[in-house]
């Protein structure tokens, strides 16, 4: 089985100024792991970059825009920038999963109830057997909700997902890369 990590807009406008984010520091370490674990079994790594319009802190001009700085790719990987809350709406992503023959995806990043929430449920609906690592994306707190709940509810809700192919299996980023061989396939891409 080949695997693509996805992380989602780990960008400098996301982890700068604004909001602290949930466990940020942490979650750099357990992404940098992981990345490191699909490249020694031969998968892909995509980092996904969010292009804001002219004057958002994510416009590609803007400092914002940049991957936080201990989180880089390595040659070898793959950027693919988006517009919207989804990375597969018109992107790349996944033409470049198709060339790249890839089984099943692992999905990253910032933020859980927007962009992660959204391609997670992206990937279902076209198919892909779906990693979504408990541990492996953040959020902020928001007015009516603390991060730690948000996690939580889409961790829960991802795991009884209806899809063509299935739900999501959610677990923790160490067992994504210590059990790997173990996670179940509970519906191979047709």
């Amino acid at each position: 089985m080949t695997d693509a990590l996805i992380i989602i807009d780990m960008q400098q406008g996301a982890f700068g100024e604004g909001p602290p984010k949930h466990d940020a520091a942490g979650l750099i370490g357990r992404l940098n792991k992981l990345a490191d674990a699909v490249r020694a079994r031969g998968g892909a790594v995509v980092f996904i970059q969010h292009d804001g319009p002219p004057g958002d802190p994510f416009h590609p001009d803007q400092p914002g825009w940049k991957l936080v700085e201990d989180l880089g790719p390595h040659p070898a990987d793959t950027v693919i920038r988006k517009k919207s809350c989804d990375a597969f709406l018109e992107t790349s992503l996944e033409e470049f999963l198709r060339l790249r023959s890839i089984d099943r995806l692992i999905i990253t990043g910032w933020a859980t109830d927007y962009c992660v929430d959204t391609t997670v449920r992206s990937a279902l609906a076209r198919g892909y057997p779906t990693v979504v690592p408990s541990d492996g994306h953040t959020a902020a707190n928001r007015p009516h909700l603390p991060a730690e709940k948000i996690i939580e509810h889409h961790n829960a809700i991802w795991t009884d997902f209806i899809a063509p192919r299935g739900p999501a299996v959610v677990c923790s980023v160490a067992d994504v890369i210590h059990q790997n061989a173990a996670l179940p396939d509970r519906h191979p891409r047709a």
